[in-house]
C-alpha cells in the first residue's frame, strides 16, 4: 500500500520501520517542527523524522496540520491511507477523509479504557495488569474510532513507562503490518468502542510526579515506576527536588509516625512511612546531581531515621 505516515517520538519509529520493511511504499512522513531541547538549547528533530531522514523519505512539518497550507501540501502525496501513532495534533475531518482506506491510528492502550495521551504511563500508575495496542479506525473524536485490530501485552510486576513503551511500540508495529493487508482485502469488520467503558488520561506533566506521602505504599511504588523515566517521581528535602526511580512497597507494623519520615536506614536503602506500609528506596536522584544507587547516595550524605521527606 502507498502510505503517508504521522509520527513523532520514539514510539512511533519501531512502526515505520516495520512498514518499510514489510514492502509498503511510505510516500510521506508528517511530524511535529523541529524544537530546541534540554539545557542548551540546541534544535533537535523528531525520532521519527531522523527515520524519514535515513531511508529518504519527504518530510513534512506542519506548525499547524489544519490549515489550508498544510492540507494542501499533504495532497501533493499519493496515498491509499494515512497510518497515524502518536502524532501530536488532531486531524480535520477533511484530512481522514483524504485517503481511500482513511486513516488508522496505532494507540498504546486496550481501547476504551485509556483514551487520551498517556495511557502507557496510567495503566502502570492504575496497577493494571495488561495492556496493548489497538488500531483504530480514526474519527474527529480523541482516540473514539471504530477498534480494527488489538493486541494485549501483558504488564510485568517490575515494568516502568519506560520499558512498557518498548514493548508496545514493537507491539503496535507487528499488529499494523499483519492489520493493513487485511484492510486492503475488506476482511475486517469494524467494532464501535463502548463509551460506557471509556476513560480519558490527560497528557503528562512535571507536576504529576510530586509524592504524597501520606497516600499507600503500593500506589506511591507503582507512580514511581509509571512516570520512569519522565516526568519522575519526586518529594522534596530542605528545598529541594530528590527524584525517586526505584523502589519498593512494603508493609510494615511500625508505630505510627508522620507520612514522609524515614523509619529505617540501611547500607542499600531506606523506609520512608507512607500513609500505609513504607516505601524503601534504592535509586534516587538529588537535584542537580546524577541517578545514584542508594548505596552510594548514603555513603557521602548524613541521612538518618527521623529525617522527614516532604514540604
Amino acid at each position: 500500500m502507498k502510505i503517508v505516515y504521522m509520527g513523532t517520538p520514539d514510539y512511533a519509529v519501531s512502526a515505520l520501520e516495520a512498514l518499510i520493511k514489510a514492502g509498503h511504499v511510505i510516500t510521506a512522513v508528517v511530524t511535529q517542527p523541529d524544537k530546541a531541547k534540554g539545557r542548551s538549547g540546541q534544535v533537535q528533530c523528531s525520532p521519527v523524522k531522523a527515520c524519514a531522514v535515513r531511508h529518504g523519505i519527504p518530510v513534512l512539518q506542519p506548525v499547524k496540520i489544519k490549515t489550508p497550507e498544510a492540507i494542501a501540501e499533504l495532497a501533493q502525496y499519493e496515498a491509499d491511507i494515512y497510518v497515524v501513532a502518536a502524532f501530536g495534533q488532531i486531524l480535520s475531518r477533511q484530512i481522514l477523509e483524504m485517503p481511500r482506506f482513511g486513516c488508522v491510528n496505532i494507540h498504546a492502550s486496550l481501547l476504551p479504557k485509556y483514551r487520551g495521551a498517556a495511557p502507557i504511563n496510567q495503566c502502570i500508575i492504575d496497577g493494571e495488569q495488561e495492556t496493548g495496542v489497538t488500531i483504530m479506525q480514526m474519527d474527529t473524536g480523541i482516540d473514539t474510532g471504530d477498534i480494527l485490530a488489538q493486541k494485549k501485552v501483558i504488564i510485568e510486576d517490575k515494568e516502568t513507562a519506560e520499558t512498557l513503551f518498548g514493548k508496545l511500540s514493537q507491539a503496535g508495529a507487528e499488529l499494523i503490518v499483519e492489520t493493513l493487508p487485511r484492510i486492503e482485502r475488506g476482511e475486517i469488520a469494524p467494532v464501535k468502542q463502548d463509551d460506557r467503558l471509556a476513560g480519558y488520561v490527560k497528557m503528562m506533566d512535571k507536576s504529576m510526579g510530586k509524592i504524597d506521602w501520606a497516600k499507600d505504599a503500593a500506589c506511591i511504588e507503582r507512580l514511581v515506576r509509571g512516570l520512569n523515566s519522565w516526568p519522575s517521581a519526586y518529594t522534596c528535602f530542605q528545598g529541594k527536588q530528590v527524584k525517586i526511580w526505584r523502589s519498593d512497597a512494603l508493609d510494615s507494623d511500625a508505630q505510627a509516625v508522620r507520612p514522609g519520615t524515614l523509619v529505617a536506614v540501611a547500607k542499600d536503602s531506606f523506609d520512608v512511612a507512607c500513609g500505609k506500609g513504607v516505601l524503601r528506596v534504592y535509586e534516587l536522584q538529588m537535584e542537580g546531581k546524577k541517578r545514584m544507587d542508594t548505596k552510594s547516595f548514603l555513603l557521602g550524605s548524613q541521612w538518618k531515621a527521623g529525617l522527614v521527606l516532604g514540604d
